[in-house]
């Protein structure tokens, strides 16, 4: 026996209530502050054999599956979260932020 739902009789889950009635703030994420995360920015990635690899020295150049300009994927806990761009700010390198990836939308 199955019963067919339509989507117009599905009611949106409320939001979870907050302490004030109000709408959330950071102090509401205050448990989460001190979890430690693992965040990776990738320029690409190769494969090659261990010979090959023995092989390298300063100065090697290694290519890369991405092009020059191309979006560096980056990942929170080896999952993927956005896209960005490498930038220098004082002599250091980092990574802007350019596109947030929902789910589903890693392809």
């Amino acid at each position: 026996m199955s019963t067919d739902l339509k989507l117009d009789e599905l009611e949106p889950t409320p939001p979870p209530a907050t302490n004030d009635g109000g709408e959330r703030s950071a102090a509401d994420l205050a448990a989460v502050y001190e979890v430690p995360i693992n965040i990776q920015a990738v320029l690409g990635r190769a494969n090659m054999e261990v010979a090959s690899l023995l092989r390298l020295s300063r100065g090697s150049v290694i290519e890369l599956d991405r092009k020059v300009g191309e979006a560096i994927d980056i990942y929170v806990n080896n999952r993927l979260v956005a896209r960005g761009e490498v930038v220098v700010v004082d002599e250091r390198l980092g990574v802007t932020m350019t596109e947030i990836i929902k789910d589903g939308d890693s392809a």
